[in-house]
């Protein structure tokens, strides 16, 4: 018989017996603000070089792409998300969806433990492209100068989340006016001294498109343009502190993936009309280039700085979102009780940021941002986004659909779209890991991220097993 209780309103989630519960403060405004500088951090100001180098005069394509593929996720998300507003988004679906006591028990253990590496890796990609873009303003000749930076910028960004929810949606609200200010002005610009066409469909028209967009150099782009895209669902990962969560989830999603399509395409269009693509793909700095080809060396500092914003904006929301994972799983009893552990005045989990923004501090001051974007997509895309697809097939199977709060149009198609184009990226994927170069014999070990994705979740699934039988529970136990 299907499940279809579905409360009305929905209280405070549970905690703890000794921790103080999440309190529902974020409404409609802050949820989408915070959504929208989680999306646009550094991600477009980096990636649009890059896209224009794997396609060309096609970049436009690319990002309408990864643009698809997130209003058919987000279709996952928002009926996910205003079912079962809990914290940690995923590891509550994941878990629901695959049996609370089997499976999905080891599918929400794999999505915590890959946190625990990817979501500090997320945060330190931010940083470093930080660090990029101040060098612009700041010359960093020495490699530890631009560490420095990104490094102190993950130190501010846990000091200034170490404090109440309420008090963070009304500084992510202000965070996001420099978000729109900033891109207000470059479409602005671009629109205003443009110098030649763009275009929107290959030289062969419609007829060329399929052989274009199931390209090998389309897929490298989507990889990059996607990672642009991702923050849409950070809504979910707040789900225990959102206001009336049936209703301004799956809302502050689609206003979310909808809004920042628009300044995406826009932002694109505005710079390839100014900048030919032949040159923009070359820059390191698009944005700081494209502002002073406009208004001078001037503009382009104040521009930059704008952009140092936004990047910071981003952070902000990506460690918020992220802190509450494995402060979900641990209050599940599913993870290290110490991670359940909130603050006993401001009603946060202080042990879950620290420990997160600790990792990522670390990961800024080791890592290159390079080929980052690339293993952060790997790792997500199996467990996190393929498994939240089916894992909805098997929920509206066991539980039915009535009384859900939202039901996604069309079902199964934006299931089936979205499983088929998350695959089609994670193998369009071409980076990874050189693990052992010798010049003189020429030679070398290299592990697609890919497989690294793999290892690690073979090494959760070991860890995990020997989690269980500690603690007698299945497979252990019936």
């Amino acid at each position: 018989m299907p499940d279809t209780a579905t409360p009305a309103a929905y209280p405070d989630t549970a905690a703890p017996p000794d921790a103080p519960p999440l309190r529902r403060e974020l409404g409609l405004l802050s949820a989408t603000a915070l959504n929208m500088i989680d999306m646009v951090g550094i991600g477009p100001f980096v990636t649009l070089p890059l896209v224009m180098g794997f396609v060309g005069p096609y970049f436009l394509l690319a990002w309408l792409v990864g643009a698809g593929l997130s209003i058919f996720d987000g279709l996952i998300w928002s009926e996910l998300g205003a079912a079962y507003p809990e914290a940690g988004g995923s590891y509550r679906f994941l878990k629901l969806a695959y049996g609370e006591q089997k499976w999905g028990r080891l599918l929400s253990f794999l999505y915590v433990w890959q946190t625990l590496v990817q979501a500090p890796l997320v945060l330190a990609s931010g940083a470093i492209g930080f660090a990029q873009y101040f060098s612009y303003l700041v010359p960093l000749p020495a490699w530890w100068q631009p560490k420095l930076v990104s490094g102190t910028v993950v130190l501010l960004l846990i000091a200034l989340l170490y404090r109440r929810i309420s008090d963070i949606g009304r500084l992510g609200v202000l965070l996001w006016t420099g978000v729109l200010g900033l891109m207000a002005w470059l479409i602005i610009g671009g629109l205003t001294h443009s110098t030649h066409a763009v275009a929107w469909l290959p030289a062969g028209g419609a007829a060329a498109l399929p052989g274009i967009l199931l390209s090998a150099a389309m897929g490298q782009a989507t990889v990059k343009t996607i990672y642009s895209y991702l923050g849409y669902y950070n809504v979910c990962h707040l789900g225990g502190e959102i206001r009336e969560p049936q209703r301004v989830i799956p809302r502050s999603i689609f206003l979310s993936i909808l809004g920042i399509m628009a300044l995406y395409l826009l932002l694109n269009w505005s710079v390839g009309t100014v900048i030919p693509w032949q040159e923009a793909k070359e820059s390191k700095f698009i944005v700081s280039t494209f502002v002073e080809r406009l208004y001078g060396p001037a503009a382009a500092q104040v521009a930059t700085a704008l952009v140092l914003w936004v990047a910071f904006a981003s952070l902000f929301a990506v460690l918020l979102g992220y802190s509450r994972i494995p402060y979900a799983a641990a209050a599940d009893g599913e993870f290290l009780p110490i991670f359940a552990r909130t603050h006993p005045t401001k009603h946060f989990p202080h042990v879950s940021l620290l420990l997160l923004g600790g990792m990522g501090f670390v990961f800024s001051l080791l890592f290159k941002l390079g080929e980052v974007i690339s293993a952060i997509l790997a790792m997500r895309i199996l467990v996190q986004f393929v498994g939240q697809a089916v894992g909805l097939v098997l929920l509206r199977r066991r539980r039915g659909t009535q009384g859900l709060p939202f039901r996604m149009p069309l079902y199964p198609l934006p299931v089936i779209v979205a499983v088929a184009v998350w695959l089609w990226v994670f193998f369009s994927i071409k980076d990874g890991f050189v693990l052992y170069a010798d010049a003189a014999a020429h030679t070398r070990v290299f592990l697609p991220f890919q497989v690294a994705a793999l290892l690690m979740m073979g090494l959760g699934t070991v860890i995990f097993v020997l989690w269980s039988r500690r603690l007698g529970r299945w497979p252990f136990r019936r």
